[in-house]
């Protein structure tokens, strides 16, 4: 039974997949809004009504690697070296995602594909409320890592802050310094000068 139920699930996996890489594909070609669900339906070999069951709506079709996104930032926190706080270990996750993007020569799919999320409104809105569905997982995990027995107001204030952070330093040019200048405000407090 669960040989069967493994592969049923792997099944499903790999249709969802050739869903969302054909959608990817079809969107970065032609744009977001020129593609409907009929074309990628039939990109992928599949029905509309399969794309639906796998994709409530269209936006999520270019999202699909969410969970892995949860796994990212909570394993960031759980296994960062020991002496290591939190916002070092997120700092440097939001470093290496956003900026080594920049320099990375194998990324240009990323790039192009991070470059329609940020041309196409509905995909940027639909990304950022993705993004901080995130804020549960990684506030439990920063009260576990911190002896902590449940995320308390001040744990859930710096999730929230620290995954707008990711959100600001990708609208704005200079990424490096909004991530910087974001961790360090959350480090050291607002200080404003004269």
């Amino acid at each position: 039974m669960s040989e069967t139920t493994g592969r049923r699930e792997r099944k499903k996996a790999a249709t969802r997949k050739a869903i969302s890489d054909a959608a990817t594909l079809l969107f970065i070609e032609r744009g977001f809004d020129e593609v409907s669900i009929r074309e990628v339906a039939e990109a992928a070999d599949v029905s509309p009504t399969t794309v639906f069951a796998h994709f409530p709506q269209k936006e999520a079709l270019v999202f699909d690697e969410d969970d892995a996104q949860r796994e990212m930032l909570v394993n960031a926190v759980r296994d960062r070296a020991p002496g290591t706080s939190v916002s070092t270990a997120l700092r440097e996750l939001y470093r290496r995602e956003l900026i080594g993007l920049a320099f990375d020569p194998t990324g240009e799919h990323r790039r192009t594909f991070l470059s329609l999320i940020d041309s196409t409104p509905s995909l940027r809105e639909y990304a950022s409320r993705m993004w901080l569905r995130h804020e549960d997982s990684l506030a439990a995990v920063i009260a576990e890592t911190t002896g902590r027995s449940a995320p308390d107001a001040e744990i859930r204030v710096y999730a929230r802050l620290v995954l707008q952070l990711q959100i600001l330093a990708f609208e704005h040019d200079d990424a490096a310094a909004t991530i910087e200048a974001g961790f360090r405000i959350l480090d050291r407090g607002w200080h404003e000068t004269a």
